[in-house]
């Protein structure tokens, strides 16, 4: 199995299982030692590569035990504090990853919940464990960022000069991801103000200043809409199935103090990573009975349609996921269309048939 594919199978369980886990022990049990066995590629019943409950008595702290200790080649090179799944990560979590850090001959520490982990290494001063981790990935909102860097923590590759050498671009970047979040989210006045200063020939007063701070955060929103839209249909692109979304129209900004903003906008439609997948099992569905090629896609504000030919005319189903409660509209031989509540994804294939008679009705016109 590839390493994706571990991560992906340790995702599903996580979705299928966190609610029914309680306590930290559980946690370990259902989730932590399958990553540190499936996806780390560690033995977690061998005593020479994974020692449970760890105990390093530290000054007048004694008898504490820590989560796992890793070992490769005798020597301890990873540390694991463990929460209960759901439970919210913090520095205050991580006292005995301090306290054993530095005596211990392991470089790298890990706090997680089962879900998400934070990976902590000494690079602001030696033999001192960080306080911010210099990676963190959550299993069920995976970055594809970071899978090569957690590549490198395996069993097979583990190479500790070459993760620390690592950790400090991978600490700073991570970092300004989450800062650029923030901004993207609530601009600051000096986030607004540098771009402000760059688009606007007018001296930059409270009032203008006020209203580039909704300009901004309005251009940030489309600008990372367009990225997300030109990755999917990038995604799609090999068979030639063009996803077609409405963009937004150029924002319009003042030239003078004076002037009045006027945003005049159309609805953004934004293409999900869950209607792709739903445009995926429908064409995996109905290509027996008609090319693949064919088989079109066209997202909309209010559905995400299917078509034989891109042509509106030969509608094959419609997605309504932008909803709490998500439906499959399927259509009849008078191109009437019926929409039938879903749960999951997996729920589509029940509509085959409807599925594949619409499209073969196409042929015969």
């Amino acid at each position: 199995m590839e390493f994706e594919e571990r991560l992906a199978s340790l995702a599903a369980k996580i979705r299928q299982q966190k609610s029914a886990i309680q306590t930290e022990e559980a946690t370990k049990n259902a989730f932590v030692m399958p990553f540190i066995q499936n996806v780390l590629g560690y033995d977690v019943f061998d005593p020479l590569e994974v020692v449970p409950e760890f105990v390093c008595d530290v000054g007048t702290k004694k008898g504490e035990k820590i989560d796992y200790a890793i070992l490769k080649d005798g020597q301890i090179q990873i540390l694991i504090e463990s929460k209960k799944v759901g439970e919210p990560l913090n520095i205050n979590h991580a006292s005995q990853l301090f306290r054993y850090f530095h005596v211990t001959t392991a470089r790298i520490s890990i706090l997680t919940n089962g879900q998400v982990y934070r990976f902590f290494t000494d690079l602001d001063a030696p033999n001192k464990m960080d306080e911010k981790p210099f990676l963190e990935f959550d299993l069920l909102d995976i970055d594809d960022h970071v899978v090569p860097e957690l590549q490198k923590l395996t069993k097979s590759a583990f190479d500790v000069d070459s993760i620390i050498s690592a950790a400090g671009e991978l600490k700073y970047v991570g970092q300004i991801k989450r800062e650029l979040a923030i901004q993207f989210q609530q601009p600051d006045e000096d986030f607004v103000r540098f771009f402000a200063s760059r688009v606007y020939e007018g001296a930059i007063t409270q009032k203008v200043r006020e209203q580039f701070a909704l300009l901004t955060r309005k251009a940030t929103m489309q600008f990372l809409s367009d990225q997300i839209n030109e990755r999917l249909k990038s995604a799609i692109s090999g068979s030639n199935q063009p996803i077609i979304v409405n963009n937004a129209q150029p924002v319009e900004l003042p030239k003078t103090e004076q002037s009045q903003v006027e945003v005049i906008e159309k609805d953004l439609v934004v293409t999900t990573v869950e209607e792709i997948e739903g445009y995926n099992i429908i064409k995996a569905i109905v290509r027996t009975e008609v090319d693949v090629k064919r088989i079109a896609a066209r997202d909309t504000q209010s559905y995400f349609g299917i078509l034989l030919d891109d042509n509106n005319r030969k509608p094959i189903a419609r997605l309504h996921f932008n909803r709490a409660q998500k439906y499959i509209g399927t259509f009849d031989a008078d191109k009437k269309e019926t929409r039938h509540p879903i749960d999951t994804l997996d729920d589509i294939f029940g509509f085959a048939d409807a599925l594949k008679a619409a499209a073969k009705s196409y042929e015969s016109n």
